[in-house]
């Protein structure tokens, strides 16, 4: 499984304010309308619902909100930079800046999880996140995210 087959280029965004967890489910919610023609409110929706069973800030910064849609077929991300961290209940109690959100369909099973593990893989490099942080260029972040991938598999 690879980044580049999870994340399409225009699903990663750069948000100069997100006012609360809510509010950045929100934006997500929207960026998956309009990039893999999924219903916003039904993500919104299913990310609240798995973040009331525990928060999915990983610490250092990072979340990782996921969700399980039935109309989805394949396993799908959004990737977003926050330009002003927010407080996300995060297991380190840091404020979170990267959130990569990932969407599995209701049978993903163990696809899911190799998503999951590959995304928090990717984003538990302190250079990879650096990169993403001085980068507040969508094209960059992309290329950052899928080419830190390979140079991990190299």
């Amino acid at each position: 499984m690879e980044l580049s087959s999870i994340l399409k280029p225009e699903a990663v965004r750069v948000l100069s304010a997100a006012s609360s967890k809510k509010r950045l489910f929100q934006e997500i919610g929207d960026i998956g309308a309009a990039t893999l023609g999924l219903d916003a409110q039904a993500i919104v929706d299913s990310l609240l619902e798995r973040e009331s069973l525990g928060p999915t800030g990983v610490g250092h910064g990072v979340a990782l909100p996921h969700a399980r849609l039935p109309e989805l077929d394949a396993v799908a991300g959004v990737f977003v930079l926050l330009e002003k961290p927010l407080d996300f209940g995060s297991v380190d109690r840091q404020p979170v800046d990267l959130a990569f959100s990932l969407f599995a369909p209701e049978e993903a099973g163990v696809d899911h999880l190799k998503a999951l593990a590959l995304v928090s893989r990717t984003l538990r490099e302190p250079t990879v996140c650096a990169k993403l942080r001085a980068n507040p260029d969508p094209v960059k972040l992309y290329a950052i995210l899928t080419e830190a991938q390979s140079m991990q598999a190299a």
